[in-house]
């Protein structure tokens, strides 16, 4: 797999490029991986299949890793801390978006999120902007419990840091 370190294309003539972290700790019954819940109405009453590692659109010309860690930081706040990053590689999420992820040790109190917010009209043609949170919930899960919540394209991440023998 060639390594790419950065975007130079325009952004409007591309398919979109997420790069994210998923965040793992060891724990005395095993690997913890750290998700996010998406913010807004439409995944309000959402969970199983729902769930993110923390990620976002990389920028024209931004570094991968660096889009990844300024990700982290935006959608879990300034108390989230990672390590030394490994690249896990990338996937096709449905609908073409292409997802490049990289791994790292971290620690993080959940109860400490304090990530970035979006408005959107809601409810629908209502005419009422209404500001939601990026992220409304983060967690630390076990393999088999995170491989049930994430999204069904992302679990490929959790079975490459599962061979990592970490």
């Amino acid at each position: 797999m060639g390594e790419m370190k950065r975007m130079n294309t325009p952004t409007s003539s591309r398919i979109k490029i997420s790069a994210g972290i998923l965040a793992y700790r060891r724990e005395e019954h095993g690997l913890f991986v750290l998700l996010v819940h998406p913010g807004g109405p439409f995944w309000r009453n959402r969970d199983e299949g729902a769930w993110s590692i923390p990620k976002g659109e990389v920028h024209a010309e931004e570094e991968l890793e660096a889009a990844a860690r300024r990700e982290f930081a935006e959608e879990l706040g300034p108390a989230a801390r990672i390590g030394r990053l490994q690249r896990l590689g990338e996937i096709r999420q449905r609908g073409g978006k292409r997802v490049i992820a990289f791994c790292g040790e971290g620690e993080f109190d959940t109860a400490r999120m304090a990530g970035n917010t979006f408005e959107i009209e809601w409810p629908p043609r209502s005419g009422h902007l209404q500001s939601f949170p990026e992220v409304d919930r983060a967690e630390w899960f076990d393999l088999e419990r995170a491989k049930a919540k994430i999204l069904a394209g992302q679990v490929e991440f959790l079975e490459r840091l599962a061979k990592l023998g970490l």
